[in-house]
């Protein structure tokens, strides 16, 4: 199981004098509008062309150390939050958080999974994925970019991968126990068992929620129930 780590990552950011609505102007000049934050410093208004936030971000994603340049002075920074259009995807506003290089960070890392189980290719197994990202703490420079999860070593039914078998050098995985299972194979279902799952009755939730609207609670008086 291995963490990769991104090379060397730059930003180059304009400050932005442009705040509140008009900052829509700046999206249709390509220009995305963002903050820079972080301790021991006033939070400063920056932009970035949408080609460029979209390049460093599909690299980046919210876990890899991105130096962000703004005028004469570099900033060692992670990205906090990215948002984008309900629709349309399009970027429209981010945002940067300072870091010390001398100090722990925490971020959500992605887990990929990579390689083909012989259990599922053999076997038929079926592939249940539980985590899909993790916690990591670590120095911001050492923090990995994705966790890549190896399928191949899942050779036969009911076997599994859990939170130990992750290991990175430089970081940590906080907010799991060891023997949380990540990935397993289990044995494929019967037809008679999915028969009879799609067999079995199914309880009408909407008569039960009329029932309760119905019933007045039990320690709820008539004089109560006819003040409300």
């Amino acid at each position: 199981m291995n963490a990769k780590v991104t090379e060397k990552l730059e930003l180059a950011a304009q400050e932005r004098h442009v705040i509140g609505q008009k900052v829509k102007g700046l999206r249709a000049e390509g220009l995305i509008p963002a903050v820079l934050y972080g301790r021991g410093m006033d939070s400063l208004n920056i932009q970035i062309p949408v080609e460029v936030l979209d390049t460093v971000y599909q690299k980046a994603g919210e876990s890899t150390l991105i130096y962000v340049t703004v005028g004469q002075e570099t900033h060692p920074t992670i990205i906090a939050e990215v948002s984008t259009h309900p629709v349309s995807g399009a970027y429209i506003h981010a945002d940067f958080q300072k870091v010390r290089l001398d100090e722990k960070v925490t971020a959500e890392v992605l887990l990929v999974y990579v390689g083909e189980s012989d259990a599922v290719k053999n076997f038929n197994g079926v592939l249940v994925r539980n985590i899909s990202e993790v916690e990591v703490e670590a120095l911001p420079q050492d923090l990995p970019h994705e966790i890549e999860v190896d399928l191949s070593v899942l050779k036969n039914i009911d076997e599994h991968i859990s939170i130990s078998d992750l290991k990175l050098e430089k970081a940590k995985i906080i907010g799991h126990e060891p023997d949380d299972i990540i990935v397993t194979v289990q044995e494929p279902k019967s037809q008679e068992a999915l028969d009879a799952e799609l067999a079995a009755p199914t309880s009408d939730v909407s008569a039960v929620e009329e029932v309760k609207k119905e019933t007045p609670a039990e320690d709820e008086t008539p004089d109560e129930k006819a003040k409300e």
